[in-house]
């Protein structure tokens, strides 16, 4: 049984705020309930909730720390999402750094500067972010030692629900380009999901150092267990 601040007891329903088409034909679904907001496919399947973070703000803190000190590291982030990443990555990196994120449907930047404005709050405005629409995919491509640091949170990981395109980002080829697109001691880090063996071969197999982290999908150790593929270019 939960409180709510207007005096109501029991479960506030879920309301639809809007709906978006992706790229790829999906329809994904913004819904709200209380302060609590869930991006959502249209058969049901919920890809984000603003209150289950952990893993996606784990995802930058790993990848930072193993990146270390850079006096103005450039880093690509994949997926605006909720911004729980963004958010994690501007609390660490320097003044100087460059904070990249690049977005596949634009709906997403404009749900993230109005609908959810009180999740978000101010940290588009950071003058070290700048938010790019298209594919990340694209952006990895025409990069050459361009990013200190890509990270990774499209779909569902290696093995995505929504967009069997994400095979050009997590196949042989796509983590090959990400290699190129790092610079030296560069790190790419990857959320997923679950766990995928064969995808830690094939990151090992493309010139990475790789190192695997569990972890929880509320800060709180809560939550369902996620994956994180932490992997530093090698250059033999």
């Amino acid at each position: 049984m939960r409180f709510y601040q207007d005096g109501m007891i029991g479960m506030l329903p879920w309301v639809q705020l809007a709906c978006a088409i992706a790229p790829d034909g999906d329809t994904l679904r913004l819904m709200r309930r209380g302060d609590e907001f869930s991006i959502r496919l249209q058969g049901g399947n919920e890809l984000m909730n603003s209150r289950l973070g952990g893993s996606e703000e784990a995802l930058a803190t790993l990848a930072m720390d193993r990146l270390g000190m850079r006096p103005a590291p450039q880093i690509l982030i994949g997926g605006l999402g909720m911004g729980f990443t963004l958010r994690a990555a501007q609390a660490i990196a320097a003044p100087q750094a460059g904070l990249i994120v690049a977005e596949i449907v634009p709906d997403l930047i404009d749900w993230a500067e109005h609908h959810m404005a009180a999740v978000f709050k101010d940290c588009l405005s950071d003058p070290r972010v700048q938010v790019r629409l298209g594919d990340v995919a694209a952006q990895i491509r025409q990069a050459a030692g361009t990013f200190d640091a890509i990270l990774l949170d499209v779909d569902n990981g290696p093995g995505g629900l929504t967009r069997s395109g994400n095979d050009i980002l997590y196949g042989t080829a796509g983590l090959q380009a990400a290699r190129r697109a790092l610079s030296p001691g560069g790190v790419l880090a990857v959320w997923s999901a679950e766990p995928d063996v064969a995808f830690e071969r094939r990151l090992a197999g493309c010139g990475f150092d790789v190192s695997t982290h569990g972890v929880r999908a509320a800060g709180s150790g809560r939550g369902s267990r996620h994956v994180i593929w932490v992997s530093v270019r090698r250059d033999d």
